[in-house]
């Protein structure tokens, strides 16, 4: 029966967006995370009946035909890059973008990975790092007698000496994309450039285009918890409503093996 299969991909669906929703709310404390949000697509329509076709020998023609669809798919997984609120943390080292923009992060092997989790740190060396110990670009060294440190809205990382001389450490730049939510997603708040992002445009924060630095602070995650409990609760629904047209198929094939 048609309508068993239609419903199998429904629930393979709904399957496919609460996966989504789960994993959104299992990273709603993860610092700069972008939601997501599952996109689905109807299957091929069957036409036992096309629109327009003429019904008689008088020319007259359907107003209306007959296409059975063939259930629903999981077109996309998108992201929602929205900002998230920002969170003081008052660590020096700690710094959020608001607008537009990803930290460059230089991976073990070279490669460069962008990210909007400004947690970092500094290693043995003194280097930027982010907290898997990949430095940050451009390369910014803390010095070890610095008293502190603090990082302005244009993305300057000024040191104080113990005289209270201050200097300029270096200047954090950040990257933009035509496409931010087409990067591809490495995990550990890492995201690679590829054709569906296109290529960076690197700037200083503050230009036009580019978001600015604030200190101290973190970009939380951007997940709503409230409509993700909401979309939780429809998807379950949705779910258990295919599963019971499954059912009334399989009854309704069980009364026409009776009658034969």
């Amino acid at each position: 029966m048609r309508a068993m299969n239609i419903a199998a991909t429904g629930m393979d669906a709904q399957q496919r967006n609460v996966e989504v929703i789960s994993n959104n709310i299992a990273n709603l404390n993860t610092t700069a995370f972008k939601a997501q949000r599952a996109e689905f697509q109807d299957l091929i329509y069957q036409s036992l009946k096309r629109v327009g076709t003429q019904s008689s020998d008088a020319g007259t023609i359907l107003p209306s035909g007959i296409h059975l669809g063939t259930g629903v798919r999981t077109a996309a997984v998108y992201r929602i890059i929205s900002q998230g609120e920002l969170l003081t943390t008052g660590n020096p080292l700690d710094v959020a973008i608001q607008g537009q923009g990803y930290f460059s992060i230089q991976l073990p092997d070279g490669t460069i990975a962008y990210t909007r989790a400004g947690s970092f740190q500094a290693n043995a060396d003194g280097d930027l790092v982010t907290p898997e110990g990949y430095i940050v670009q451009p390369g910014i060294t803390l010095p070890t007698d610095a008293v502190s440190i603090t990082v302005n809205a244009s993305g300057e990382i000024i040191s104080t000496a113990s005289d209270e001389t201050q200097t300029v450490l270096g200047q954090l730049e950040l990257s933009t994309f035509l496409n931010p939510a087409g990067l591809s997603p490495l995990g550990g708040n890492l995201f690679l450039e590829n054709e569906a992002s296109g290529a960076p445009t690197t700037g200083v924060p503050g230009d036009t285009g580019f978001g600015t630095i604030l200190g101290g602070a973190l970009e939380t995650s951007n997940v709503d918890i409230v409509s993700q409990i909401t979309n939780l609760i429809t998807a379950q629904r949705a779910y258990e409503m295919n599963g019971k047209v499954i059912k009334a198929g399989d009854e309704m094939l069980q009364s026409t093996s009776q009658l034969s």
